[in-house]
């Protein structure tokens, strides 16, 4: 999900994909029976195929898209964001999350949250390769870099971290980092389901926890509405992360962020982009 020193968002243009290049670029961004011919549907039937003929779910495919967002700080208006995912081919991928605050105090605190993650699908697993976060809030200015060597299984941190965030945290099979979960819940919600990640992030490790919704809530944005599955973090403290997954977006439509630098953002997805057909 997102993150603030997990993963918020800003609009990817040309000139901010330019600045990534050049903080990622040295970090190696280089038995079945057939079914039963069903009776006639009624108005209170609906005849659903069975499982096997039935595509994946939108969500469970890693696919590129392009979503935005609207943005709003402690529920007033904020600003804009946009996530995106970009096949680098190789079995290589890019996630882009940012923020830029546009409106009230947001606006005039500059507010500018970046993040980018080269990574691997190995199976179902997202592995995180290399990291770029940069923050820009008020006076405070942050560029922090990471890489992920899988060969030592091994990752460390560089820039405006501290001197004890800068020693090398060891690496467990399935470890994330922060900005990846926002695609893993994607990928993994469902009614009821309890979710857990290693997150490997900014000099340390940490377990997340999530409980799902027994059953879909409507997210609405305007003239949309989305029945969504609302994955919440269960042991978050002050920095608690809420998101809400629909079956047909690949992207999560809301999320809800508790940051101590930030404050809460709410980001509500507003148009999202897939594959070109």
């Amino acid at each position: 999900m997102m993150n603030t020193g997990l993963s918020v968002v800003k609009p990817i243009v040309a000139s901010t994909l330019a600045g990534f290049a050049c903080l990622l670029s040295p970090l190696a961004i280089a038995q079945s029976t057939p079914p039963a011919t069903p009776a006639p549907a009624t108005a209170s039937q609906v005849i659903v195929a069975p499982d096997a003929a039935l595509p994946p779910l939108v969500r469970k495919v890693l696919v590129p898209f392009r979503a935005t967002y609207s943005v709003a700080r402690n529920g007033s208006p904020a600003g804009v964001a946009s996530m995106q995912v970009v096949d680098l081919g190789g079995g290589r991928w890019r996630l882009d999350l940012g923020i830029r605050g546009t409106q009230g105090l947001a606006g005039l605190a500059g507010l500018n949250l970046q993040q980018s993650t080269v990574f691997e699908r190995i199976g179902d697993a997202f592995r995180p390769i290399s990291q770029a976060t940069i923050k820009h809030l008020l006076l405070s200015n942050k560029r922090i870099t990471g890489t992920y060597d899988w060969s030592h299984n091994s990752a460390k941190w560089t820039g405006d971290v501290s001197s004890k965030r800068r020693v090398a945290v060891p690496l467990q099979p399935g470890d994330m980092n922060a900005l990846l979960v926002n695609l893993a819940v994607v990928r993994d919600a469902d009614a009821g389901k309890p979710l857990q990640y290693r997150v490997v992030d900014n000099g340390r490790a940490r377990l997340q926890t999530f409980t799902t919704s027994t059953a879909q809530e409507v997210v609405t944005v305007g003239d949309l509405s989305y029945d969504a599955w609302h994955v919440s973090r269960t042991n978050a403290g002050s920095d608690g992360m809420e998101a809400w997954v629909s079956d047909n977006v690949p992207t999560p439509v809301r999320i809800l962020q508790n940051d101590s630098d930030t404050g809460t953002l709410e980001l509500l997805l507003t148009d999202y982009k897939g594959p070109a057909k």
